[in-house]
């Protein structure tokens, strides 16, 4: 049996900023907005060619999470490889340049990555790395 990750959902306050930010900075390409009227839901699935898609959703009766969002039980964070050291170093000075979050700068970790941690607009943190 092949398993990979299909995609990963994440609750939005702000779906159509947060679509922009992963479209802008990570080109990702953004389908159709779906809406569901009776639910109050409305969704985007974010993809690129070569790997997971990214769901975001949105509907108002979500509670809003206060607090470090990488540190609590659940998702901690997800991860977008790069392809090079080069790149995450590039893609993290870019960030900075643009007033993005950057929670850790370009380094080697005890357990061999090469990584940068930045946060997204609502706080979710994502790693860029090799």
């Amino acid at each position: 049996m092949t398993m990979k990750i299909e995609h990963i959902a994440l609750w939005v306050k702000n779906l159509e900023l947060m679509k922009e930010f992963y479209c802008t900075y990570f080109g990702f390409e953004a389908g159709d907005k779906y809406q569901n009227q009776a639910k109050g839901f409305t969704s985007y699935f974010l993809r690129k060619p070569d790997g997971p898609r990214l769901e975001l959703m949105h509907r108002n009766d979500i509670p809003v999470y206060f607090g470090e969002r990488g540190e609590k039980m659940g998702l901690a964070h997800f991860a977008i490889s790069l392809g090079s050291t080069q790149e995450v170093d590039h893609i993290t000075a870019n960030f900075e340049q643009n007033g993005i979050a950057v929670l850790g700068q370009p380094r080697w970790t005890g357990d061999g990555y090469y990584e940068s941690v930045i946060e997204d607009p609502e706080g979710n943190w994502i790693e860029l790395t090799v």
